[in-house]
């Protein structure tokens, strides 16, 4: 087998890592105390620029196209130095691709280019409601049409980047009448669309540099065109939307783990105990061991997922699989961070307390880690005949 990356590939996450060594890593900490927006703006914007938010996006409208495998090498990067503004890297390439993936093309013209290059600080995925979070056929949000338009009343709830997202890719139901996951439709709401509203930024207990609202839709009305794809068939972009969207989360989530372990045996190096550095002790050493394997298999899971996915081969349950494990491995890769640091690991004079937090999530969004286990062994059930 051929594990090379491309040279196109290499330069690229060499480019995120400089930028996130530079730009993202020193403003980390202020944004996890709430500190910083106009940077992190800044910091999307420049990103944008860079082709970091149009990744699998073709060149046409302003994109990359460097596929998937690059995409999840940068992520890996961004993430490893700020997770909030990986995620909503992650997020905005999410909405660029199912616009590419099912918009008409006055869609992917008007759109495309202006999450490409920063016109749009970000875009927003609107999927989640109240009642309809890992059963996202049981949403609620009513798509009614009237004439030319549709009119939309509901909302939806832990959208990354909604105070700051300048397009909303929503989810509606168009036809209560069928079977549930049947009736709904996908729409392009720009964010200044009347009778759209952004609630506060929830309290999050880690990503807090990336803002997550609920969204108000009220009577909103959106232009029949702004439809995409067929009416009534929304759930199945969703579903094949969300696997591509798992090889993101599970990048982050190596970012995130990767840098913990970084800062873990850093500290071990310098730190002595009974006269030795903690490197000395084997059952220290066989932590790191264990951890090490961790992120070596994360990676090749989600290069596995990546590769798929850019060969046009099915993917979803290799998704779900690294997105499974390396957010599982994220949280184990975080809690021996703290654990090899003792005391320290726990106060935030040191950045593992916040590798934690914020990898706590990963298991969430998404799809959390029960979910993705169904979806695994349906998948691989279904492979038997």
């Amino acid at each position: 087998m051929h594990f090379a990356l491309t040279e196109e590939e290499e330069l690229i996450r060499e480019s995120a890592r400089k930028l996130a060594t530079e730009r993202l890593a020193p403003l980390a900490e202020r944004l996890d105390r709430g500190e910083g927006r106009p940077e992190f703006l800044a910091n999307l914007k420049l990103l944008a620029e860079n082709g970091f938010m149009a990744l699998n996006i073709q060149a046409g409208f302003g994109g990359t196209e460097a596929g998937t495998v690059a995409f999840a090498l940068a992520l890996e990067e961004l993430a490893a130095a700020c997770a909030s503004t990986a995620v909503t890297t992650s997020v905005t390439n999410m909405v660029g691709e199912v616009i590419q993936a099912v918009g008409t093309s006055r869609q992917q013209a008007d759109h495309l280019p202006k999450l490409a290059d920063g016109r749009y600080p970000a875009g927003a995925f609107c999927l989640t409601e109240a009642g309809a979070g890992s059963d996202p056929a049981g949403m609620k949000l009513r798509a009614r049409r009237d004439g030319d338009a549709y009119v939309l009343d509901g909302e939806k709830i832990f959208i990354t980047s909604g105070e700051y997202a300048g397009l909303f890719v929503v989810w509606g139901l168009t036809n209560p009448d069928v079977p549930k996951g049947k009736g709904i439709s996908v729409f392009l709401v720009p964010a200044d669309t009347p009778g759209v509203s952004v609630g506060k930024a929830e309290k999050k207990m880690g990503q807090t540099g990336s803002a997550t609202n609920t969204i108000h839709f009220d009577g909103a009305r959106v232009p029949a065109a702004n439809l995409m794809g067929k009416e009534n068939d929304g759930f199945r972009v969703a579903v094949g939307e969300l696997a591509g969207g798992r090889i993101g989360v599970a990048a982050v989530s190596l970012g995130i783990a990767r840098a913990a372990m970084d800062a873990a045996k850093s500290y071990a190096r310098e730190r002595k105990q009974f006269g030795q550095a903690l490197t000395e002790f084997q059952g220290l050493q066989w932590l790191i061991a264990d951890r090490e394997v961790d992120l070596h298999a994360s990676r090749l899971l989600i290069l596995d997922a990546a590769a798929k996915k850019d060969r046009g081969e099915p993917f979803s349950r290799e998704a779900s699989m690294a997105k499974l494990f390396a957010s599982e491995a994220a949280h184990r890769c975080t809690d021996a961070a703290i654990q090899i640091h003792g005391g320290a690991g726990y106060c935030r004079d040191f950045p593992v307390e916040r590798y934690a937090r914020d990898a706590r999530i990963t298991r969430i969004y998404e799809g959390t880690s029960e979910i993705q286990r169904l979806i695994i062994a349906r998948e691989t059930l279904r492979q038997l005949g």
